[in-house]
């Protein structure tokens, strides 16, 4: 049985576990698993993708409180938690204590003029490059952040359920 396959026949209850931990946002699993059986890998993909875009401001917030700050290590051993680590290894490798210090302070400014944790697709990217882009979103309006943090989380579920059929 290929991945596909197996997702499509997996109990809701055990693929709805699979999914929070992708995106801890309900309404996307759910979406997700109701557009079973798909053809394809990319169908999957497809509706993820399409289910992140349609979630509510209220569902994004609620997917951003799974996520640690940016440079803090995610905590437990959960999968949710090892992906988080995983996906922030580089960040953590390549900043200096300023660095650390001034992505500390960013952290800071974003929660409170936007009222949640500063999220950024992380893999593959040094704290430098996370410090830079943390303080240019700092000069967005919330209209536009919010965009801008809800396609970062559904980038971040994205590369989770490829994880996820990828283990299937």
């Amino acid at each position: 049985m290929d991945a596909v396959e197996v997702f499509n026949s997996l109990p809701a209850a055990r693929l709805e576990e699979d999914l929070l931990a992708c995106l801890a946002a309900p309404a996307w699993g759910s979406a997700v698993i109701a557009g079973r059986p798909y053809a394809r890998r990319d169908d999957i993909l497809a509706a993820a993708d399409a289910a992140a875009r349609a979630l509510s401001l209220d569902d994004v917030l609620t997917g951003l409180s799974a996520h640690p700050r940016i440079g803090e290590r995610a905590g437990g051993d959960t999968r949710e938690a090892a992906w988080s680590r995983r996906e922030q290894s580089a960040a953590a490798q390549s900043a200096d204590e300023v660095t650390k210090a001034a992505l500390i302070e960013a952290n800071r400014a974003y929660e409170g003029k936007f009222g949640h944790v500063f999220l950024i697709f992380a893999s593959g990217r040094t704290q430098e490059d996370i410090l830079a882009a943390a303080r240019e979103r700092l000069t967005n309006d919330p209209a536009a952040e919010r965009e801008i943090v809800a396609d970062e989380l559904r980038k971040i579920g994205r590369l989770r359920l490829e994880r996820v059929l990828d283990a299937l």
